[in-house]
């Protein structure tokens, strides 16, 4: 079986130098065995934000690795085939389109980030194939009834509940602290303003002392912050929320590092808790919130462990956010096919797979579900911890119920006319 083999450093991996190791995951079997079953996956691997697509390449051949060694489906191994949208919708719609007619793909494993997912969607939803978007969280793509697709599904962290958990986490830190004067800085697209129209509109619910006195909106893999970080330093806030991530995110951190933003402005990040993002950065500030994205000590369980050693053997560090979410992405994709033996019509696979329970490490109490009304996974780790400079980079995590979160959730969606 083939491997990603990486000798890279922290930065470079970062910067996208390893999109080379974007290779198909598998090797295809000899014509005398049986047919294997081609998995496209459309992401990023070029550019600022690599990291996207190649964390979440391991993720899904850890999983698959798995099942082909112990047979595959009916004696059918599972192939990952990917293709580079460089970060563009139009491109994200052409491969996956590509992947489907010309490669033989007959199920879709989205690893774009939400600018490309609502693109690689409405290809989904011309074609008919099995789709589980692994790496978009913007709310909207799953909650808003308009968009459902019946073969679509998603298998990430969903920004509204994250907005529940990181809003409830924020406003009793602002109460303890007095923090009052707010300013956010996000990417200005979909998922930059979802994520951060929600974020303070809880952390407002749960504490209404919370004002927001300035926004700004970042273009999506800006290269320079100057300009986002003189604004602040203008406007001295007392808190700062942001949803950057990846690459722009380190580059936002250690810029802001240059003019000591943090010395005296609290710092709330839904995308920091990434491992390979918090070693990249030059002298990580110690105390900044961030949302949990992966840790391999939550959930505390050896399986947990597990899927982080056999990620490591591929490429050498480990989970991201975008790691975990293909691994169950894969699995799902996996017990689907089981239980249609092997079949890979989209329509069939989809019936399995709305409403499944499926056993995880990786899960709350160990199950994740995906939900049938809207094809969203519930029970996944949902947490706020602070940083410090040294492994295991965040610690002192703070669990949200679930009960509270999908409570909040149902009064959202009716006053957003989706329930």
């Amino acid at each position: 079986m083939s491997e990603i083999k990486s000798g890279i450093g922290r930065r470079t991996f970062i910067g996208g130098a390893v999109a080379g190791a974007a290779v198909t995951g598998f090797p295809h079997i000899a014509g005398a065995q049986a047919k294997v079953i081609k998995v496209g996956m459309p992401t990023i691997l070029s550019g600022r934000v690599a990291i996207l697509g190649t964390s979440s390449i391991p993720g899904v051949q850890v999983a698959f690795n798995a099942i082909n060694a112990a047979g595959g489906i009916d004696g059918r191994k599972l192939e990952l085939v990917t293709r580079d949208s460089k970060g563009r919708p139009d491109e994200a719609a052409k491969v996956t389109r590509d992947l489907i007619n010309n490669d033989g793909c007959e199920i879709i494993l989205d690893g774009e980030a939400s600018s490309g997912s609502f693109a690689v969607h409405e290809v989904i939803r011309d074609l008919g194939v099995l789709c589980l978007h692994t790496n978009s969280e913007s709310s909207t793509l799953t909650a808003d009834p308009k968009q459902k697709v019946k073969t679509a599904f998603r298998c990430a962290r969903q920004g509204i509940h994250d907005a529940v958990a990181g809003g409830s986490y924020a406003a009793k830190i602002a109460k303890e602290k007095g923090l009052k004067k707010w300013m956010t800085i996000s990417p200005d697209y979909a998922y930059g303003r979802d994520n951060t129209a929600e974020f303070i509109q809880y952390a407002k619910v749960f504490e209404p002392s919370i004002e927001v006195v300035d926004q700004l909106w970042p273009k999506l893999f800006a290269p320079d912050y100057t300009e986002s970080i003189t604004k602040t330093m203008q406007v001295k806030p007392q808190a700062v929320y942001s949803a950057l991530w990846g690459g722009d995110l380190v580059a936002f951190i250690e810029q802001s590092n240059l003019y000591r933003v943090f010395q005296n402005t609290a710092f709330f990040s839904g995308g920091l808790g990434d491992p390979p993002i918090l070693t990249a950065i030059k002298n990580l500030p110690q105390g900044l919130n961030t949302a949990y994205r992966y840790n391999k000590k939550f959930p505390d369980n050896p399986g947990n462990e597990q899927f982080n050693d056999e990620y490591v053997k591929l490429v050498k560090h480990e989970p991201t956010n975008w790691g975990w979410q293909n691994f169950v992405a894969a699995n799902f994709v996996i017990e689907a096919l089981k239980r249609t033996a092997g079949k890979t019509d989209g329509a069939a696979l989809a019936s399995e797979v709305s409403g499944m329970q499926l056993k995880t490490p990786l899960g709350v109490g160990g199950t994740i579900t995906m939900r049938d009304t809207d094809h969203t996974i519930i029970n996944y780790p949902v947490a706020w911890g602070k940083t410090v400079s040294k492994a295991p980079w965040v610690v002192d995590y703070v669990d949200t119920e679930w009960s509270k979160i999908l409570e909040i959730e149902q009064q959202w969606k009716k006053e957003k006319g989706w329930a």
